[in-house]
């Protein structure tokens, strides 16, 4: 995760023509953030709240523009399954076919693993199916999931792990050996491998700890 101390903040903008009028404004290392408000006082509270944090001493984040208190509190409550599937979302429309498959095999192979230590779903093979072919496959979205599929993407829902969890070593090794296999537990060939590798990295490094970074680069050598 990419932090700085150098945040700026700017006055209350008022956008008449908008539906949420006020727009708080403020750079990260010189990269503008925004966040708009109905009402000036929800605005100014908003305001108020990250200057404080500026003033308190706390790094922000230069991706998001958030402090980095609000980072640890956004981590603790969402979780890997939630935020591979926001991923999805936010980058199919512009990434070609072959990626898209690769990452939602990747994604399908790894969400399992990421669950809650000593739980499994009682149905392996139906879950990956569900999470290749309707969780991480934005074009299937339209329409609801068989309920067989439901109650495993379900299951998961209740279990996946919060991205927090993630920046344990052990919970990550876990994770990334699932790369490393097939859903019969045989060693996966190393070029898909390295394929899913990459697809499941640019999710998690966008807030690796130093620990789960040196974890990373320990697995299927």
């Amino acid at each position: 995760m990419a932090m700085s101390y150098k945040v700026r903040f700017w006055e209350i903008r008022e956008r008449p023509d908008r539906r949420k009028g006020f727009e708080v404004r403020w750079t990260v290392s010189g990269q503008e953030k925004s966040e708009s408000f109905l009402t000036k006082g929800l605005a100014e509270s908003r305001r108020s709240k990250l200057m404080t944090a500026a003033r308190d001493g706390e790094p922000f984040d230069i991706h998001t523009g958030l402090p980095a208190s609000e980072i640890r509190a956004l981590k603790q409550r969402t979780t890997w399954y939630v935020l591979s599937r926001e991923y999805v979302a936010q980058r199919w429309d512009r990434t070609p076919g072959n990626t898209r498959r690769t990452l939602a095999d990747a994604l399908a192979t790894i969400a399992p693993a990421f669950a809650e230590p000593g739980v499994a779903y009682s149905a392996p093979r139906v879950l990956r199916r569900a999470l290749y072919s309707w969780a991480y496959n934005k074009n299937t979205w339209k329409s609801d999931p068989p309920e067989e599929w439901q109650a495993a993407l379900a299951w998961l829902e209740r279990h996946s792990l919060p991205v927090s969890a993630l920046e344990d070593p052990d919970t990550l090794r876990r994770g990334l050996d699932a790369l490393c296999r097939k859903v019969d537990g045989t060693a996966a060939a190393a070029k898909t491998v390295k394929w899913k590798k990459a697809a499941v990295n640019v999710i998690h490094l966008r807030s690796p700890s130093v620990a789960s970074q040196r974890a990373a680069g320990a697995f299927c050598t």
